[in-house]
């Protein structure tokens, strides 16, 4: 029963976050050592498929794991994993706050955006970016928008998570006057 059980928790983690590392899994779902970890992960096989990524397995819900869990979503090996990692490891480092949504499309008046992921903390809206192979221009052009949002609204958080020292000091004086928050991926790790 419980090995049912934490076989359907994290089915449900991959249905949330689309693409999960087997050290995101562990640190998730307290899998203990690597290699007990792999073994979990391995007899899993019948609703998991996975691919390398920079020498780490990456796993997502195939066929029978999505019907498992009911998710709709069909996902496949992509080059733009990372981007989903870097998102999962935000999420993971915050608690798994259970307010957190994917790709939350954010209307208001005449602007129009979609955050990588948004969730609300202490009563605050936080909204996520993930700055991995994203042009510093359409970085420029995001902030714009969140600046316009911000005089509708000036109760929320943006989120970043990027790459680079450098990518987080241009994003810091981007951001100037704005109530924002920038994470180096490393550290979430």
């Amino acid at each position: 029963m419980k090995n049912q059980q934490r076989i359907e928790q994290i089915l449900l983690s991959l249905k949330k976050c689309d693409y999960l590392t087997r050290e995101q899994l562990q640190r998730m779902h307290k899998l203990g050592k690597d290699r007990n970890a792999q073994k979990i992960l391995r007899n899993m096989n019948q609703y998991l498929s996975h691919f390398s990524e920079d020498r780490k397995k990456v796993y997502y819900l195939n066929t029978s794991g999505r019907e498992f869990v009911q998710a709709d979503k069909v996902r496949k090996k992509t080059a733009q994993v990372n981007h989903f990692l870097m998102r999962n490891d935000l999420y993971i480092s915050l608690g798994r706050p259970t307010t957190w949504s994917n790709e939350v499309k954010i209307t208001l008046n005449n602007l129009s955006l979609i955050t990588d992921a948004a969730y609300i903390l202490n009563k605050i809206h936080h909204f996520v970016e993930i700055d991995n192979k994203q042009t510093m221009q359409k970085n420029v052009q995001k902030i714009k928008k969140y600046r316009k949002l911000s005089t509708f609204n000036p109760q929320f958080q943006l989120v970043w998570v990027t790459t680079t020292l450098y990518r987080r000091n241009r994003l810091e004086k981007l951001c100037e006057g704005m109530n924002y928050k920038i994470y180096l991926w490393e550290d979430l790790k």
